[in-house]
């Protein structure tokens, strides 16, 4: 064993041992790396957000718009729409106002003004990216003809491989669409879930928890990974043992 002599590595060695002391109860030194790690990614991401939104969309084109770029004199340039960028920077400084008690009424209209926006632009990109790209997945080919066209090509070059893999393309559309349909009809809530309404709807339970069990195997199976990352940090890069 031959330990690092970074100080930097030090640093992350103790910072994890910290965090891994949380096993045994909940203690100062947990508390400690929890408050450092949190104040640190806050600040990162206030300095962050500073240089490449506020700085780079507001702060920047007023500048240029203003004419304050250049060194010359504040003025606004004619056909230069950039200084309408003051709008958003005003209703941006009133959000600060939730600070007053007094006028911290104020803070409602631009938050109203964001949630508004926000709204209306994400909802056609939502759909377009998430709705219809999720339709378009789940309007599978059954591919009988291609499993047509593996049966001759296996019948001519007298192998099976090609079919095998046919049929078991087909059988996997076949699967992905029953689960899809009886997972939708489980949501169907318009009629009493008896008789054939009844027998879907309990399928469509079944094919719902095995996929909320592999998203949960999932998560765990990159949980795990990030903690064999972390032991081996402190065993090659902190202990140095090989």
């Amino acid at each position: 064993m031959n330990p690092s002599h970074d100080f930097g590595v030090w640093v992350a060695a103790l910072l994890t041992l910290f965090v891994f002391s949380f096993l045994y109860k909940d203690n100062p030194l947990y508390k400690f790396a929890e408050h450092l790690f949190v104040g640190v990614s806050a600040g990162y991401y206030i300095v962050l957000n500073y240089w490449t939104v506020i700085d780079s969309n507001l702060i920047g084109p007023l500048r240029v718009a203003f004419g304050g770029a250049a060194g010359g004199p504040l003025h606004v340039q004619q056909g230069d729409y950039r200084a309408l960028l003051l709008i958003p920077g005003l209703l941006g400084l009133l959000l600060f106002t939730r600070l007053f008690p007094r006028i911290d009424w104020i803070s409602r209209w631009p938050l109203a003004v964001i949630i508004g926006v926000y709204a209306g632009l994400k909802t056609t990109g939502f759909a377009q990216g998430d709705l219809v790209a999720q339709v378009q997945a789940s309007l599978q080919s059954f591919g009988l003809v291609e499993l047509a066209h593996a049966f001759k090509a296996s019948e001519l070059a007298h192998t099976s491989s090609a079919t095998w893999q046919a049929i078991g393309h087909s059988c996997d559309v076949v699967l992905f669409t029953a689960g899809l349909l009886t997972s939708l009809l489980y949501f169907y809530y318009s009629r009493e879930h008896k008789g054939a309404l009844g027998v879907s709807s309990r399928l469509g339970i079944w094919f719902l928890m095995v996929s909320f069990g592999a998203a949960y195997g999932y998560t765990v199976m990159s949980r795990i990974s990030l903690l064999i990352g972390r032991f081996q940090f402190l065993i090659e890069d902190w202990l140095r043992i090989r």
